[in-house]
């Protein structure tokens, strides 16, 4: 047998039209009813004060509320902010206690909600961020087992702009390069990264910050630099945003640089090249380090006893991954859906390891970039572009055609 509904107010009218039918004392109906004789006169009042109307439930939230912000101070606020548009909370309670210095405001907290309640705060829109580096970062263990390359900052030098590029051993302090730049661009820093292995061989390990040309927005955070590093059996390491300790050797020794080449900096890049000579030569056999127990780096390191290769070869996967060639798009063809990785991987060789039914996880040598669910693609009839599902779970978003359905 099923159980009978009701709704609160069927009760109260019937309730109601019981007490006004007078068929039971005004006990007994309140009893028959669930509920004490207070109640029963509730409802009784508000029908005689308002009728049927008047038996819904109210809001219970209070009518006044001892900390609520005063109408005279919520115009204030909107009235300065209606005149700097682009000012915070804080901001705007100082000009406030200035110019109403008798005026009871609220803390900044109370003034953001405000602003908020009143559609002048939008969201903020979410930003696309680097892939994060899966793997715990490599210890200084030996000569060339991690270097470290980073940008010094930018300072005007004849005109122009320098970007010292800087590249260090991680376990010696040795200074291999200190190259001052116009552009941070790729194809510069390249020939300089090129230059170092072919004079000290190639490292282990590349660690850097989430800057181009070291990484991008592509899946798996790989920029073309990345890429070639790749190629040439390097593994690039990216420290976590906001976290200069991660890369500190390499900081520290930034700050020697700029307080001995750049205080104040040189007339030209030649001159300003000449001191960045001069502090490396320095820097390295007569300077004694520290950290390094007073012996000067030049003392401890060592050029690596793996050769810049004459030419790339192919990378190697395991023999169970499906290996696909991308197109010079950066896209590659799994069933009849094309999916699109990045235009830094354009004619390059991916791994593919099936995971599930059809879910596939794709590898640039030891770099995961991210999930092909070719299931999800025919359920949904897709016939062009696929979506890739990075490892930090963003979608890329490089190519914005539509997808065509069935």
């Amino acid at each position: 047998m099923p159980w009978n509904e009701t709704r609160p107010m069927d009760e109260r009218v019937k309730f109601v039209a019981a007490y006004l039918g007078k068929e039971v004392s005004f006990s007994e109906l309140c009893a028959r009813f669930g509920f004490s004789r207070k109640t029963g006169y509730k409802w009784v009042d508000r029908y005689e004060q308002g009728g049927v109307e008047d038996l819904a439930e109210r809001s219970r939230a209070p009518h006044r509320h001892p900390h609520q912000v005063s109408k005279e101070v919520v115009d204030a606020i909107l009235a300065v902010r209606s005149k700097h548009p682009r000012w915070g909370p804080r901001k705007l309670l100082v000009v406030l206690q200035r110019q109403r210095p008798g005026l009871a405001l609220p803390v900044a907290s109370t003034v953001g909600d405000i602003l908020r309640k009143n559609g002048l705060v939008s969201r903020p829109r979410r930003r696309l961020r680097n892939s994060p580096y899966a793997e715990r970062l490599r210890s200084y263990s030996a000569p060339n087992e991690v270097w470290c390359a980073d940008f010094k900052g930018h300072f005007p030098v004849g005109g122009k702009r320098c970007n010292p590029l800087t590249i260090s051993d991680g376990f010696s302090r040795y200074l291999l390069r200190c190259d001052a730049l116009e552009h941070s661009l790729s194809d510069p820093v390249r020939r300089v990264f090129e230059s170092a292995f072919r004079e000290y061989g190639i490292p282990n390990a590349i660690r850097t910050d989430n800057g181009p040309p070291f990484s991008s927005l592509a899946a798996g955070g790989l920029s073309r630099l990345a890429v070639w590093w790749i190629r040439l059996g390097i593994r690039p390491e990216r420290i976590m945003p906001g976290r200069p300790d991660q890369n500190g050797r390499h900081e520290r020794m930034h700050r020697t640089l700029k307080a001995e080449t750049a205080r104040p900096p040189r007339t030209s890049f030649r001159a300003q090249q000449r001191a960045f000579d001069h502090f490396q030569q320095e820097y390295n056999y007569v300077r004694p380090h520290e950290g390094l127990k007073l012996e000067t780096p030049a003392s401890v390191y060592c050029p690596s006893s793996r050769a810049f290769p004459r030419r790339l070869t192919e990378l190697e996967y395991p023999n169970h991954y499906r290996l696909e060639r991308t197109y010079p798009n950066g896209v590659i063809s799994l069933g009849a859906v094309q999916w699109y990785l990045s235009n830094c991987l354009a004619d390059e060789i991916v791994g593919l390891e099936e995971v599930g039914d059809e879910i596939w996880k794709v590898y640039f040598g030891p770099i995961e970039l991210g999930v092909l669910n070719a299931r999800a693609a025919k359920e949904r009839g897709w016939r062009a572009f696929g979506k890739l599902v990075r490892t930090d779970g963003e979608i890329t978003r490089s190519r914005r055609r539509r997808r065509l359905r069935r």
